[in-house]
């Protein structure tokens, strides 16, 4: 017993190395498998004429918002530019400080209130930017409503 005792300490980042590999193996295979019953219940709603909700494809749904979010984010430029100056304020604000505490505050002052100015303007840039209200993505679609009917449907005796 003594002899296999070596084997141990090698054996265990081994076992965990596999352990891992199979386990995303595993998990591979299972979202593979729900992605695949998703889409034939998908399938099979249009089968039956129904139009699936955005909640049966929940990943497709994200996706798509995902990209109008990203539309909207690509539009102003504004935001982009007040985080700048933000950032730049604040490493200028924190260069003073750094310098000024080691002996020089007139450099600090020099090379931090450089940064603090340049950063403001950043800010001011961010002021005059337009802004324009975001337009709505167009989806493509010549008019054909692609919704299910607004009302229930008729329920009548059928003579």
């Amino acid at each position: 017993m003594d002899e296999m005792r070596w084997i141990v300490g090698p054996l265990i980042p081994i076992v965990a190395i596999i352990g891992a590999f199979a386990t995303a193996i595993v998990q591979s295979i299972h979202r593979a498998r729900i992605r695949e019953l998703e889409i034939r219940e998908r399938i099979a709603m249009i089968e039956k004429g129904l139009v699936p909700p955005p909640e049966v494809d929940p990943r497709g749904f994200d996706r798509a918002m995902h990209r109008y979010d990203r539309l909207q984010v690509g539009r102003g430029g504004g935001g982009r530019h007040r985080r700048a100056g933000i950032v730049l304020m604040g490493v200028g604000v924190g260069l003073m400080v750094l310098i000024g505490f080691s002996g020089a505050p007139d450099e600090g002052l020099g090379v931090g209130g450089f940064l603090c100015v340049l950063g403001l303007a950043f800010l001011i840039n961010s002021l005059f930017e337009r802004r324009e209200p975001p337009a709505p993505p167009t989806s493509g679609s010549t008019g054909a409503s692609s919704g299910p009917p607004s009302g229930p449907p008729a329920s009548g005796p059928s003579m």
